[in-house]
């Protein structure tokens, strides 16, 4: 079954780029630089930045839906990333040194099946949670500090 993994939109977070701390600070962001390599995963290009990097701490609403899994939490976003990771059937090697949960969603954003699984194998569990037809998307979620990572939908 083929699926496509997406990192956010930069177009939110460009406007952020390159603030004074003061004004990020007035809008609930911290920027830090990344210290280590895997640590900082930017949820648009879908990959951990270089130690030295500028990321952007902040909280995101990543399930807007009517319901009771609407949903928010604090993610990062590399200052400066513009383009949006979009493939289809390539998990990207963010994922992989990191343990995953999956979340299955139907159209109305009901909360359907989830799991965690190591991100060596994370296809397996895609697989899996989109051979139930009601399932319209899924969220990957940074499965220790439970963070939004990425939206899987099908191909």
């Amino acid at each position: 079954m083929d699926y496509r993994i997406e990192g956010l939109d930069p177009t939110p977070f460009i406007p952020l780029y390159g603030l004074p701390d003061l004004e990020l600070g007035a809008a609930g962001v911290v920027r830090m630089s990344a210290d280590s390599k895997p640590g900082y995963p930017d949820r648009i290009e879908l990959r951990d930045a270089d130690p030295g990097q500028s990321v952007l701490l902040l909280n995101f609403e990543h399930l807007p839906v009517a319901g009771p899994y609407r949903s928010r939490h604090a993610i990062f976003v590399r200052e400066g990333a513009e383009k949006r990771y979009a493939e289809v059937n390539t998990v990207p090697e963010v994922m992989r040194p990191r343990l995953m949960s999956l979340r299955a969603f139907d159209a109305k954003g009901n909360m359907l099946d989830a799991d965690v699984i190591d991100g060596t194998r994370v296809e397996d569990l895609i697989e899996k949670l989109f051979q139930n037809i009601a399932v319209d998307y899924l969220h990957a979620h940074y499965a220790k500090r439970g963070c939004y990572c990425a939206v899987i939908r099908r191909a």
